[in-house]
């Protein structure tokens, strides 16, 4: 393993704080709002995830790279973090079956990253503090500069980012002989999503965000999916359109974090930006139906408004945050509807959720 000289970087909050590390490779200066994830393993997965898409990464686990990157380990097509923050780089990895170091995977995608901060530290911070904007930087003489620039990166409350990760053309996915037909609306899915309704024998139509629901319509789908993504629900309208017309017509429709607030909004539910969010992949979750508990993985800094909810006449709550008592999931009593907080696609470690894939699939055969 050879030496690296890394040069001087540091992480400056919007509150003026400052933590200090040192460059991964790449110079320069990323903004966006910080937060971090308590994953212990699947970093590739949480740095190509459009929901992350405008924040800066912190990652809890002591150890990141050390197991190098896979192609086929992606959720879109590029990394989508705003910038990595991180406790100890590897800069070799041990994998077998690895295509490349996690370095080089940054480097492709001009990500800038910085280590040996204390991680701890600044988790710390941000709980107590809740989610800020930040900027991490290796101009570290610059620090009136840096906070003037930061100054104007605008906050994540009102910030519609799901233009900025949608597909701009709509394609398919899956074997077009398949039994049934869903029409996706992509307001930042994940590719594992598309992978567990095509193998329950589902052929998908992905829309770009603005889509109207009779561009939808028009593929003739059996059922109607709308993804997770980034940034806040509420200047979605086009997309709270389109779940309201579906509703009106009863039509079987599946939502995953971003979609879930979105069809909150849609049923005159508000959301809500949270202290710090939610994201890590042991997020313990209680399902009020069955009574079961579930393992789950969790990326959001929104939320629905629980007393809205319960207000709701036609709003069931069905599954609840057991460390928050946030509302995890909902159905709607009159209608084929569904939705949840969380990602059951993501199984990180326990298949917990993944029933919620096969119950989509039986509201559309009984549809």
């Amino acid at each position: 393993m050879k030496y690296q000289k890394r040069n001087k970087a540091l992480i400056l909050l919007a509150d003026g704080t400052i933590f200090h590390g040192k460059s991964i490779g790449k110079e320069g200066s990323a903004f966006g709002e910080v937060c971090f994830n308590t994953g212990t393993t699947g970093y590739q997965e949480i740095f190509t995830d459009p929901s992350y898409y405008g924040q800066l990464m912190v990652t809890t686990n002591a150890h990141i790279g050390n197991y190098g990157t896979k192609a086929d380990e992606i959720e879109s097509d590029s990394i989508k973090i705003a910038g990595l923050i991180c406790r100890n780089f590897s800069f070799e990895y041990s994998r077998p079956s690895g295509d490349k170091s996690l370095e080089e995977f940054l480097n492709d995608n001009n990500l800038l990253a910085i280590s040996d901060v204390d991680t701890r530290a600044l988790v710390s911070h941000i709980r107590d503090n809740g989610a800020m904007n930040a900027v991490i930087s290796t101009d570290v003489d610059n620090i009136e500069g840096l906070k003037k620039q930061l100054a104007e990166v605008p906050s994540m409350e009102g910030l519609e980012l799901a233009s900025q990760v949608s597909t701009k053309e709509p394609y398919y996915f899956g074997d077009e002989n398949a039994t049934y037909k869903i029409a996706a609306l992509d307001i930042g899915i994940k590719k594992n999503i598309l992978r567990n309704l095509s193998k329950r024998d589902a052929y998908i139509k992905v829309f770009p965000y603005n889509s109207k629901f009779e561009d939808l319509e028009a593929f003739k789908p059996d059922g109607y999916f709308l993804s997770n993504g980034p940034g806040d629900p509420e200047p979605l309208v086009e997309a709270q359109a389109v779940a309201k017309e579906i509703i009106k017509r009863d039509l079987p429709l599946f939502g995953i974090c971003l979609g879930h607030q979105v069809i909150a909004l849609a049923n005159g539910i508000s959301t809500y930006k949270m202290h710090n969010g939610h994201r890590g992949i042991n997020h313990p979750v209680k399902n009020l139906i069955t009574t079961k508990g579930e393992i789950t993985s969790q990326n959001h800094g929104f939320a629905i408004n629980r007393e809205e909810t319960e207000a709701n006449p036609n709003v069931e709550i069905t599954h609840v945050h057991l460390n928050d008592h946030t509302v995890a999931g909902i159905k709607l009593k009159n209608k084929n509807c569904f939705s949840v907080q969380y990602h059951p696609e993501a199984s990180p470690g326990p298949n917990d959720s993944t029933y919620l894939f096969d119950e989509f699939i039986h509201n559309i055969k009984n549809n």
